[in-house]
């Protein structure tokens, strides 16, 4: 048998166009960014349809809560599928889902539309914010892994905090801000999803895909004590940036009368930009004392909060709220530090589930329960009661640091 007839016989392998590495990159990075200004534009888009369609305090709770629902729903089962399937096709899932919560806000006639766009919408961000963090690394040049994880850090919270402040700026400036804003991110969303079709995989398939939807919530032994010991400032800082995003944006009107979009937005867009700035630079402090410069900023800006409600102060809440952010970027970034590395290998996915799971509760839960208590006891008595709750839990965190800390010298 001759060579040649050797070649003609051999079968024709088609590779997949693809897209050069760092431009998928780049283009996973605006994708991942607008999940999350998707998610921000919500904080002042909810006072806006709260005033149009005239709902309950308790339902705006709701529609801003029910996210945490979604998200979690999402991250706990098909947050891992990425590492059997590939990334590629869970976010190319996650983004289509997430263009139909786009179209949901922009057909929206009802807050119960909203609702349904808001649990749409945290289901595309928890199957999508495992694979994009992965593959931003994955993406980046052997030299720039950094640079990956920094994309993924900043497009979360940056994403919140701009999304917030751009949609409360188009509030302001024009009557038809719900459609221009998701017009927009559905363009982006579908660009993006374009990208990432056409971006190369960075993981090679291995079988346990089925198993990897099981919920699993683990903390080995190891990691007990560091997880006990940071929980409760977890739940703290996530429980004020629920207050930023669920809460502050309507006291603008109903507890300091102003009027403004551009005040509501804000109001939701200061906690989150200052926690993305926090969480960079305290990536390389010592985490034991990131953790406790994180506990003190978290009770300073939770009193702050209070004292500018209760004073009838809108710049002292926001103050207050930009130094929670310095608090949720310190503690949050220490306890993913401090935790993280005593898991094995195996179990680190179950680590972060766990974290995860308390942190969206956190999120959630405590803010529909505030939203409820409005009406029978009134909106500032409500608000400070909450707020007032985070500073019993960073204080329950910093004496168990402080525990930690002598057992750790002893």
């Amino acid at each position: 048998m001759s060579s040649s007839h050797v070649v003609a016989e051999r079968p024709v392998v088609r590779r997949r166009p693809t897209i050069p590495a760092g431009l998928a990159m780049a283009g996973a990075a605006i994708t991942f960014t607008a999940l999350y200004l998707a998610a921000g534009a919500l904080t002042p888009l909810l006072v806006f349809y709260k005033e149009r369609w005239d709902f309950s305090p308790s339902l705006l709770a709701l529609a801003f809560a029910v996210y945490a629902v979604g998200f979690l729903a999402a991250v706990l089962t098909v947050g891992s599928l990425s590492d059997h399937i590939g990334r590629r096709p869970v976010l190319i899932g996650a983004l289509v889902i997430q263009i139909a919560s786009n179209l949901t806000f922009l057909a929206a006639s009802s807050v119960g539309w909203v609702i349904a766009g808001r649990i749409i919408q945290g289901v595309a961000s928890g199957a999508a914010t495992a694979a994009f963090t992965a593959a931003l690394v994955e993406l980046a040049a052997p030299n720039r892994k950094r640079l990956g994880t920094i994309l993924g850090s900043v497009g979360l919270t940056g994403g919140l905090g701009f999304g917030s402040l751009l949609a409360g700026l188009a509030i302001q400036l024009t009557p038809a801000a719900n459609s221009i804003i998701f017009v927009v991110l559905t363009i982006v969303t579908i660009l993006g999803t374009i990208v990432v079709v056409l971006s190369p995989e960075t993981v090679t398939r291995v079988p346990g895909a089925l198993h990897s939807l099981v919920p699993r919530i683990a903390f080995p032994p190891a990691t007990r004590r560091e997880f006990a010991a940071a929980a409760p400032v977890v739940a703290a800082v996530w429980m004020l940036a629920g207050l930023s995003g669920g809460l502050a944006p309507s006291m603008v009107r109903s507890v300091f009368h102003l009027n403004s979009g551009l005040l509501n937005g804000l109001a939701g867009f200061v906690a989150p930009a200052t926690s993305a700035v926090v969480g960079l630079t305290f990536a390389r402090v010592d985490s034991r004392r990131a953790m406790t410069w994180g506990i003190y900023a978290s009770i300073v800006g939770a009193i702050g909060i209070i004292t500018g409600v209760l004073g009838g102060s809108l710049a002292v809440m926001i103050i207050g709220q930009a130094i929670a952010g310095v608090g949720f970027g310190a503690a949050f970034t220490a306890a993913l530090q401090l935790i993280f590395p005593l898991a094995p290998p195996h179990q680190r996915a179950g680590v972060i589930a766990g974290i995860y799971l308390v942190s969206y509760l956190a999120l959630g839960i405590p803010v529909v329960v505030a939203g409820q208590l409005a009406g029978p006891i009134g909106e500032v008595p409500a608000v400070t009661s909450y707020t007032a709750l985070t500073v019993v839990l960073a204080l329950a965190s910093l004496i168990a640091q402080r525990r930690l800390k002598r057992s750790t010298y002893a």
